[in-house]
């Protein structure tokens, strides 16, 4: 069973574990930087919506936990900046590699529209890499709607863009 929660002082080692192999895939794991308890400041600050940077919304940072062991995390984004309208999304989900084919990335989608739900979110939109194939799967699994394919300002991967009926 997986089960979404925050980030705790024992997760350092394996979140940060995860930061590395996903920074291989070009993936910021941890959104914030510096000592393990700085980066739990963010992430309740951010949950509370107290002293939110230039460019950021209110946002649950949680991590994904199957039978006991972190398997990834999730950013639940409660509203959409502009830029999260283009290519960000409500949610921003990883699996790490050694956990990947499990359905994890299913669940901890489905459980974040379901949250999403539950704050008043009526739509919520999804993105991924148009090269991602199992992510774009994953969302189609959990309802996704393919709106279009985007660039993001400035270039890079174009951006799978789907909109589920919370």
């Amino acid at each position: 069973m997986l089960t979404l929660r925050r980030p705790t002082v024992l997760d350092e080692e394996p979140l940060r574990r995860m930061h590395e192999q996903l920074a291989a895939e070009d993936f910021s794991f941890l959104l914030a930087e510096g000592t393990w308890s700085e980066i739990l400041e963010q992430v309740h600050r951010e949950a509370d919506g107290r002293d939110l940077p230039a460019g950021r919304v209110r946002a649950d940072f949680l991590v994904a936990e199957a039978d006991g062991t972190p398997v990834g995390r999730v950013s639940i984004r409660h509203g959409l900046t502009p830029f999260l309208l283009q290519v960000g999304g409500h949610v921003g989900y990883a699996v790490a590699p050694q956990f990947r084919g499990r359905g994890h990335a299913t669940e901890i989608l489905r459980l974040s529209v379901e949250r999403l739900r539950g704050l008043g979110v009526e739509r919520v939109l999804v993105t991924c890499d148009d090269t991602n194939a199992a992510s774009a799967a994953v969302i189609e699994r959990c309802g996704g709607v393919l709106e279009d394919v985007r660039v993001p300002p400035g270039g890079g991967v174009p951006k799978r863009r789907y909109w589920i009926d919370a």
